[in-house]
């Protein structure tokens, strides 16, 4: 199963570098045939110039640039358009997510579920200098999310997820622009029937550079894809839904054998 690594990247040349390097020290001793695909959000501080020797070295990793309208959304929607793997993870520029996390992620693919959601809140999960404000509207925007669609998963809105290809084919059209993308894609899968399993992940607050999600812009924004995706799981009576694909029907298990797997 050959994975592909989405990267969004707007204005983090500091960053984006360490966050690939340290990608492909985990990944490779795996041997897991992979690609790395940074989507160069419209940046202004030469953050594809920063990536131009690693790309000229090594041919698994590509640097495109989002030449349509931009945003977090859009770029990770130009990503999805061009990933050849069977499977995609989405990571952040950052650093903030630990690469050991992605090949966690594809333990879970491989055995044999279709989404790997991870939570940051949840027992074996590690977090450092998490923003407090930012923390307090996320359990909130996370409490409603799960009490509205049931899901039992405590971080919707945690973009670091992996999905294999036909969930990404399945969840079409994607319409977020901006970071509420992360909240459709995880919603679109679970209400569209693929299965998923829920692990602790590692999150690290960024070393330099600022963050790109404005809270107060998100707002609106996040409630729109909320209720367009409620509203299709309960007004299309199951039109969007998969249909004969009932090993896909399983609960979540449990997963503490595949977290064990993480390196």
């Amino acid at each position: 199963m050959k994975l592909s690594v989405v990267i969004p990247a707007h204005n983090e040349a500091e960053l984006v570098g360490s966050t690939l390097a340290k990608l492909i020290e985990w990944l490779e001793p795996e041997q897991i045939d992979y690609e790395l695909i940074v989507v160069d959000d419209c940046s202004a501080d030469g953050t594809s110039q920063a990536l131009t020797a690693l790309t000229t070295r090594d041919q698994r990793v590509r640097c495109i640039r989002n030449q349509g309208p931009h945003g977090f959304g859009y770029a990770v929607r130009r990503g999805l358009e061009v990933f050849t793997g069977d499977a995609v993870a989405i990571v952040m520029a950052d650093g903030s997510d630990d690469p050991r996390d992605v090949i966690l992620y594809y333990r879970v693919l491989q055995a044999g579920y279709d989404c790997a959601f991870g939570s940051r809140f949840m027992p074996g999960a590690v977090v450092h200098g998490y923003p407090r404000l930012k923390l307090i509207a996320n359990r909130i925007v996370n409490f409603g999310i799960r009490l509205l669609f049931r899901h039992g998963y405590n971080d919707t809105t945690n973009a670091f997820k992996a999905y294999r290809r036909e969930v990404i084919e399945g969840a079409q059209p994607l319409v977020a622009p901006h970071f509420n993308l992360t909240v459709e894609l995880p919603l679109k899968a679970i209400t569209r029937g693929f299965s998923y399993a829920i692990v602790p992940t590692s999150w690290t607050n960024r070393e330099a550079g600022n963050s790109k999600l404005q809270l107060k812009e998100m707002g609106s924004r996040y409630l729109f894809i909320v209720l367009y995706v409620f509203l299709e799981q309960h007004l299309t009576r199951g039109d969007y839904r998969r249909h004969n694909v009932e090993h896909l029907e399983r609960p979540i298990a449990d997963t503490k054998h595949l977290t064990a797997l993480r390196p």
